[in-house]
């Protein structure tokens, strides 16, 4: 993997932290070939090849989609927001300013949860509690 992805020093960051970069990085390449995907079908004429794009598109979509989930869980912030926007009803930007508001918090959302959580730190667990 390039290190220039990094803003930082990667040796320093934690592997939480190296993985949400690497997620972020997947999510970014599958946004990219959704895009060439469209520019692609809009241009071809042989219905065949559309149809062979389009499927392929579809894959990407799937992708950018699992991305996309992975980093709403391993963020509780971005995920609160998200939830606010996306497949809501209204203006866009006046969701996305009210999800914002109601996330509450003032440091931008820094809290990522570990690689095993699915929105649960684990803590039950500790507690002998089933998850």
């Amino acid at each position: 993997m390039p290190e220039n992805q990094y803003h930082e020093p990667p040796g320093e960051l934690s592997p939480e932290t190296r993985t949400f970069a690497r997620m972020i990085t997947s999510l970014i390449e599958e946004a990219e070939a959704i895009g060439w995907y469209e520019q692609r079908l809009d241009v071809e004429q042989d219905e065949q090849a559309r149809a062979i794009m389009a499927n392929a598109q579809g894959e990407e979509f799937k992708h950018f989609a699992m991305d996309l989930e992975f980093l709403l869980r391993r963020s509780p912030r971005w995920r609160q927001i998200a939830a606010g926007v996306l497949f809501q009803d209204g203006d866009i930007v006046e969701n996305g300013e009210a999800a914002e508001a109601e996330s509450g918090d003032e440091e931008g959302g820094r809290e990522l949860v570990g690689a095993g959580a699915e929105g649960s730190l684990g803590i039950g667990s500790l507690r002998g509690e089933e998850r």
